[in-house]
């Protein structure tokens, strides 16, 4: 059933006006948010996009309020393994923590029109040509397989994408950070800052994930007001999310696991509905083949059902534990590292006292684990310089 224009509509002046919030409220004054305001304006992002779902559950029905929320809770997920990514990014660019709030919601902001565009595109594929549900049930099966290799998330060295490369090369660049502007003087010369140069990162990450994100909500429902929408309020409080599970991301050390399951098992209906609808006419001489289509109750408690198992044994993995002390003792050493000359000495003390206990903790654990710790001299160059740094 065709969605009525006004609701689109509504729809879309209730996103405009959560974005403008974020841009004109959180973000024009440069600062990192604590922990509490994460969660409480992370807590507010996910109560929208539930309140919204239970709306579409009362006005559109059961199986539309199930679709909305399995494409939702699926589109979370693979936006909380995208932070990954953009801790990367943060990391190899040097972000300062207070303007990392801007770069995220240009990212939001970008990630949402580019994936509008993918969702016209794919829809007007979907309803030409029904064999398409064969191609997005293969890139997703694709997609989990290479989940399944083995992820190296924490490494802070990689090489910017190619958007980044191609604009250091044709347009001049300043190495140095000027606050939150994108263009500054350098050498003399007006010059784009790392500013504008990591929201390209972002931006042309956003795209890659798009390839992914994209069939896997098409695969749980062909509704485009509710891919749209469980699209949309996935990626709203993502900023938010960024700096209240950073620190807990390095313990879901089984995401990649948990979130090839659910693209596998997504790619999986997605063929089963293709041959449901067959027209191909190598297969069956071009007749739907008889098959058991997946429903959309079982799939939200599939879905819900693997990741909650994912984030379970991920909390009480001892790998995982390791993985957060590893991580919470290079946040600390960063943290120290960035201290200009006329820091206080009382927060010297304090970041000093955090890092000696974290780099206790790392001692602590066991070798095998100590052997997952990537670029390990880097990290105890950079202990070491803090150490020397509080000396004196």
């Amino acid at each position: 059933m065709p969605t009525a224009p006004l609701v689109w509509e509504a729809t879309i002046a209730l996103i405009v006006a959560l974005l403008a919030f974020d841009y004109f409220f959180h973000v024009r004054k440069a600062h990192a948010p604590s922990l509490r305001e994460a969660a409480v304006w992370s807590a507010l992002y996910v109560g929208i996009a539930l309140l919204f779902g239970a709306g579409v559950w009362y006005w559109g029905g059961a199986t539309m309020g199930a679709e909305y929320f399995s494409g939702y809770v699926t589109e979370k997920a693979l936006s909380v393994d995208n932070i990954f990514v953009f801790l990367v990014i943060m990391a190899s660019f040097k972000v300062p923590r207070e303007d990392q709030q801007k770069v995220l919601l240009f990212g939001i902001t970008f990630a949402l029109i580019a994936r509008t565009v993918f969702i016209l595109l794919g829809a007007a594929l979907i309803e030409r040509f029904s064999w398409v549900f064969y191609l997005f049930g293969l890139a997703l099966l694709l997609t989990a397989g290479n989940l399944l290799k083995p992820q190296h998330h924490g490494e802070e060295d990689e090489k910017p994408n190619i958007v980044v490369r191609v604009v250091r090369k044709v347009f001049h660049s300043s190495p140095h950070y000027d606050g939150d502007k994108l263009f500054t003087t350098w050498q003399g010369k007006r010059a784009l800052t790392p500013m504008l140069l990591v929201m390209l990162a972002i931006g042309g990450t956003d795209i890659l994930f798009a390839f992914d994100s994209i069939p896997a909500i098409f695969g749980l429902t062909q509704n485009i007001y509710i891919v749209f929408t469980a699209t949309a309020f996935s990626l709203l409080g993502l900023r938010q999310l960024y700096f209240l599970v950073g620190g807990l991301l390095e313990r879901l050390v089984y995401l990649s696991l948990g979130l090839a399951a659910v693209l596998g098992f997504i790619g999986v209906k997605l063929v089963v509905h293709a041959l449901h609808e067959n027209n191909l006419p190598f297969i069956n001489d071009g007749d739907p083949v008889k098959v058991i289509e997946i429903s959309t109750g079982l799939s939200l408690v599939v879905i819900v059902g693997l990741l909650l198992l994912t984030v379970l044994v991920s909390l009480v993995s001892p790998k995982g534990k390791a993985k957060a002390a590893v991580t919470r003792l290079r946040r600390y050493v960063g943290d120290y590292l960035a201290l200009g000359d006329d820091a206080p000495a009382a927060e010297r003390a304090r970041l000093h006292a955090e890092v000696v206990a974290a780099e206790a903790r790392v001692h602590a654990l066991e070798p095998r684990f100590k052997a997952m710790i990537t670029h390990p001299k880097k990290l105890h160059h950079d202990v070491a310089r803090v150490h020397a740094a509080h000396r004196g």
